[in-house]
């Protein structure tokens, strides 16, 4: 690693030295777990309000995939505080899968404010294993802003695809590394090993493209799209929809 890339790491560290010591002491992991659906609750709005037409325009593809009864049951793996649920279509059946408990509240908010979509669990569980979720049952599984905090981006896919029906649709929306050489990269670069802890484990340089294009899906729809904001460590990011 560049000598001044690691100065402005540690100087980025130095700043964020209590988060650091409390991690260490193995107090920060509890913390974050608590606050974090707070945090997000306000980011995922800022989020919908830049992106959201990318989201929308994604998500027009739903009713692709309704199964022959014009039902469409859709698993949304860390779902977070619902911020998806407006973007989703009518007569839909939504299972509901986050590692996070503490989202539970936000989540009965955002179910409230969007009556189309018709709840059927949530579970409390990781992406990489939904052994509760039986194979082949979902016609579409979403994941957005959630393979950057993962520690196995192939288990949760391998999973991505057990559950799907044959023809079923995965549908991804994620921030992913900038391009080498330039000043987004740099600031990643220098970022991440403290945005690792704000983050509930988010990193910032990873190349979640490959991951899925390597997936053997049958087919990959995907498109690199940027942030509005110039100087956001999480300006690039993929878009797009694999089909089983």
């Amino acid at each position: 690693m560049a000598l001044h890339i690691l100065f402005f790491q540690i100087c980025v560290g130095i700043v964020a030295l209590p988060i650091h010591v409390l991690n260490l002491l193995g107090l920060w992991n509890p913390v974050i777990k608590k606050a974090f659906p707070y945090l997000m609750s306000c980011v995922t709005k800022s989020i919908n309000k830049h992106m959201g037409e990318h989201k929308r325009d994604l998500f027009s593809h739903l009713d692709d995939f309704r199964g022959l009864s014009g039902e469409l049951r859709i698993l949304e793996i860390g779902c977070g505080t619902g911020a998806n649920f407006k973007f989703l279509p009518a007569r839909c059946k939504v299972t509901l899968v986050d590692p996070n408990p503490n989202f539970k509240n936000f989540l009965s908010k955002s179910l409230s404010e969007n009556e189309h979509v018709n709840f059927e669990n949530f579970l409390v569980a990781g992406g990489e294993d939904m052994s509760l979720v039986a194979s082949g049952s979902q016609d579409v599984v979403i994941c957005t802003l959630v393979l950057c905090s993962v520690q196995n981006i192939e288990g949760v896919l391998s999973e991505v695809k057990r559950v799907l029906r044959p023809g079923g649709g995965y549908f991804f929306f994620e921030h992913v590394k900038a391009d080498p050489g330039s000043w987004n990269h740099f600031f990643q670069l220098i970022l991440d090993p403290t945005w690792v802890h704000i983050g509930d484990g988010c990193k910032l340089t990873k190349k979640t493209w490959k991951n899925i294009e390597d997936a053997k899906f049958s087919d990959v729809k995907l498109r690199h799209i940027k942030a509005p904001s110039k100087w956001s460590p999480v300006k690039p990011h993929i878009i797009g929809y694999a089909v089983k």
